[in-house]
């Protein structure tokens, strides 16, 4: 079954009629018919009736229009894959948590646009659950988790950094003098809290209703940007990854307490399908991410 029978199948499925697709093809209309008719009597049924000027697709026809169609995008993926770089296009699909998106992605996508400019990033924002189901789909060709390590039957999830947390007070806090702060010593603070969702924020819940601690879950932010501001101003405390406070306790406008994050910690994780092929221009990406990844961890540990 030649590959390009197929494909001309596909164009007349697509033009509705021979003649359509001969001039799409730039074929004289008895070159289609030939080709039609070859795949017709290997297969041994007809494809299409005619009807009149109308075509139309026979049970045979529609039985093999799937298969038509993956074969077509297999033979186009495998001379995609075989382009050299300089040729690298398409897009890429992007999912991340904000946390992510604004600290850790920046210099890995600026490095990429610049070694492959034609190639389209589209970023989407999320909460970690909602991105790996959109890996799973296939809406997103690789998302970054920030999250506890897990593993999942669909995706090759890979863990690149673990990330230190921080429970952040206002500069001049009570509690910035402890020398441990401790879950009840939180029972009367104003805990600023990301969305209903995000991992960190579940695991910091139920570390402190473990020990019989219930903050008030009103105040919840959507910016984790916000949630600093309001920390710097006196509104309360709040737990985030360290990457997303460096600079504010750098510059003394927030402190770090004192706190046991150890059952708490998440990673920043890489996830692919196990399945879909992956472009050139995706295998690229990924190639970079874990070198950058080697940058993380050094500045992590140290």
């Amino acid at each position: 079954m030649e590959s390009r029978h197929l494909f001309t199948f596909l164009v007349v499925v697509e033009a509705g009629s021979f003649t359509r697709a001969a001039q799409q093809l730039d074929y004289a209309q008895s070159s289609v018919t030939a080709q039609i008719q070859a795949l017709e009597a290997e297969i041994g049924l007809p494809l299409f009736d005619r009807i009149g000027r109308r075509i139309v697709l026979t049970d045979a026809g529609r039985r093999l229009l799937p298969f038509a169609q993956e074969i077509s995008k297999i033979h186009e993926m495998a001379k995609n894959a075989l382009r050299p770089e300089a040729d690298m296009a398409g897009s890429l699909k992007i999912g991340a948590p904000e946390s992510l998106a604004a600290f850790r992605l920046p210099e890995v996508i600026r490095h990429y646009r610049q070694r492959y400019p034609q190639v389209q990033i589209v970023l989407k924002p999320g909460q970690c659950w909602e991105l790996r189901d959109l890996v799973r789909s296939g809406e997103l060709d690789v998302a970054f988790l920030l999250q506890p390590e897990v593993e999942d039957r669909d995706l090759h999830i890979e863990t690149l950094v673990h990330e230190p947390m921080a429970l952040v007070a206002p500069a001049d806090h009570p509690l910035s003098q402890e020398p441990e702060v401790v879950p009840a010593q939180l029972k009367d603070q104003t805990i600023l809290h990301t969305e209903s969702g995000c991992s960190y924020r579940t695991l910091f819940e139920h570390y402190l209703n473990s020990h019989g601690v219930f903050p008030d879950p009103n105040l919840e932010f959507w910016s984790v940007e916000a949630i600093k501001q309001c920390v710097i101003t006196g509104l309360g405390l709040s737990f985030l990854p360290l990457i997303t406070v460096r600079s504010e306790l750098t510059e003394g406008k927030l402190v770090k307490l004192n706190w046991n994050d150890e059952s708490q910690r998440v990673a920043t994780q890489l996830a692919l399908h196990r399945k879909k092929w992956r472009s050139p221009a995706l295998e690229q990406f990924v190639s970079m991410v874990r070198e950058q990844a080697e940058r993380w961890r050094e500045e992590v540990a140290l």
